[in-house]
């Protein structure tokens, strides 16, 4: 029953694009609508690898057949990155980094943790903050892109709050686990009132893989 309702839902959401997006969606972007929509359907059924698959060749197809939306969509996005940046970081002192492909490694030896943001069309972040040396009481890390594969660890001496939104993909958090469309999640723990250390982490992709554990 469970799987019939998803499949409807899926359905529902493809004829609902394909009405209001109808007079730009041709043949090529209906069997990338139809892959995509595959690939949401496989990962909440816990076929994550050949449901990703099915996401990223599905994307592909849709670029190749709207080249200039993807290009409009790519520029909305860093505008919105700059936008958003000034807001979190609020004239702070920051990093800023944009790339087309990031690679982040944050997980190997030990890191300087400040205020930061990232945009990428493509990246790739590991983050372990058992190993950041903090340069600040209440560090902000912003990332955003288009695709993106996140994996964060944190320690429970640090007060952390999150804002996580993807748009298609998934957001595993500890325990919890939301995978398909719109996905979101906005959390603090505990002892972020009391904690010395701060970090807060605002996260948004359109498509991504958003992972967090505690140590």
């Amino acid at each position: 029953m469970e799987k019939r309702k998803s499949v409807l839902a899926l359905a529902g959401i493809a004829i609902g694009i394909i009405i209001l997006f109808g007079q730009w969606i041709g043949f090529l972007s209906v069997a990338a609508l139809i892959l995509m929509l595959a690939g949401i359907y496989k990962i909440r059924n816990s076929k994550i690898k050949k449901g990703y698959t099915m996401l990223a060749i599905g994307a592909g197809l849709l670029v190749l057949d709207h080249l200039f939306l993807f290009v409009v969509v790519t520029l909305g996005s860093l505008a919105v990155f700059y936008s958003r940046s000034r807001k979190l970081h609020k004239g702070q002192s920051s990093i800023f980094k944009h790339n087309f492909i990031s690679n982040h490694k944050w997980d190997e030896v030990p890191w300087s943790l400040r205020s930061t943001s990232i945009w990428h069309v493509v990246g790739d972040v590991d983050a372990d903050l058992t190993l950041a040396l903090p340069e600040e009481r209440e560090p902000v890390i912003f990332l955003q892109g288009i695709f993106g594969d996140i994996d964060i660890t944190l320690p429970d001496n640090y007060g952390v709050e999150v804002e996580m939104f993807v748009l298609f993909g998934q957001i595993q958090f500890d325990r919890d686990h939301e995978a398909g469309m719109l996905n979101r999640l906005v959390w603090k723990s505990p002892n972020y009132a009391q904690s010395e250390y701060k970090v807060k982490f605002v996260i948004s992709y359109l498509a991504g893989d958003v992972r967090v554990r505690f140590y």
